[in-house]
């Protein structure tokens, strides 16, 4: 074969696929700081108010959204730029009972999960996307957004909007209310849900809160804590029954967020992750390739060999033409 322009880049780009696919170790998931806040969203408790939507808004500013056509009522179907939280329903068949699968419905609450091991901190060139080393909160600093939208495209569960009819656009983003936090006061949708479905409390407080919940047996009764996990105020309820999991404790190398349902999580809109966040997998991907500068080299020597071949046939094509112009 000869070694030409195209088939010397076909060979480098192969070389170094080979070179750093069997090198390639993601790192380890990255683990929450011991004083890391946490929410446990269980939606057989939760009743469908929204009023965690309409206190959402309020407490971050955000617009009224509607997708009726004469709209009277703010209405938004899921986030956006325009909200942040909003309340979802799956539904089968009669749609008789609640939480079950066939012929029943759910609920299902969509925000930031603020994960563990967040992509779109990972993949954020500049560190708008932010991750507080004490509470683990994802925020996002719009002062210093450069509107790339990395952020958008690495996210798993949908979350980052930009602002697209806005010629200054920034990206959205739930950020766990951190404003109230500083301030000791909970995240508006906490506040405001009247059974505790959403509820808060340390990382580890509302994963052992979950796990509680996992092991009480259906139609058991039980006074599910409103506002936070210690709180004295309860909410007494029939125990329905739970997919068997805790949803958050592992994928993508865990959520802050951690939801309970009696309906199969993909079927609520939640995505089927691994263990390995993707952040770990692909951060191991550039540091490989970036380790003894490997890719800068190869692109480097690629370059070099085609503007010396270019140049080599000009030379050639120069030479011809002098014995035709004597």
């Amino acid at each position: 074969m000869s070694m030409n322009r195209r088939n010397f880049i076909k060979f480098a780009g192969s070389a170094a696929a080979v070179g750093t696919t069997s090198t390639v170790e993601a790192r380890e998931n990255l683990k929450p700081s011991p004083d890391a806040v946490g929410m446990l969203y269980d939606a057989t408790i939760c009743i469908g108010c929204k009023a965690c939507m309409p206190a959402c808004k309020e407490a971050n500013g955000m617009p009224p959204e509607s997708e009726m056509e004469n709209p009277i009522w703010d209405n938004p179907m899921d986030i956006s730029e325009k909200t942040l939280n909003a309340i979802k329903v799956y539904s089968d068949g009669t749609v008789e009972l609640k939480d079950r699968e066939f012929d029943g419905f759910s609920f299902v609450k969509h925000h930031c999960m603020h994960c563990v091991d967040a992509s779109c901190v990972s993949v954020c060139p500049v560190n708008a996307m932010r991750k507080n080393p004490v509470t683990g909160v994802v925020t996002h600093h719009a002062d210093i957004c450069i509107g790339c939208r990395y952020c958008v495209l690495a996210c798993a569960y949908n979350v980052p909007a930009y602002e697209y009819d806005d010629p200054l656009g920034q990206i959205q983003k739930c950020q766990f209310c951190d404003h109230r936090l500083e301030k000791g006061e909970l995240p508006a949708c906490v506040e405001s849900c009247p059974t505790g479905a959403s509820l808060f409390g340390t990382y580890e407080e509302v994963k052992e809160e979950a796990r509680r919940r996992l092991a009480m047996r259906p139609g058991e009764t039980y006074e599910y804590p409103i506002q936070t996990v210690d709180s004295p105020h309860t909410h007494l309820a029939e125990v329905k029954p739970y997919q068997n999991h805790m949803y958050g404790e592992e994928e993508g190398g865990g959520t802050q967020v951690v939801m309970l349902a009696g309906v199969p999580f993909e079927k609520l809109g939640l995505p089927d992750l691994p263990e390995k966040s993707a952040a770990s997998r692909s951060e191991g991907v550039q540091h490989t390739l970036y380790k003894g500068m490997i890719a800068p080299i190869l692109l480097f020597a690629g370059l070099v060999y085609a503007a010396r071949k270019t140049a080599g046939r000009a030379h050639e094509e120069s030479e011809r033409k002098k014995p035709e112009e004597e």
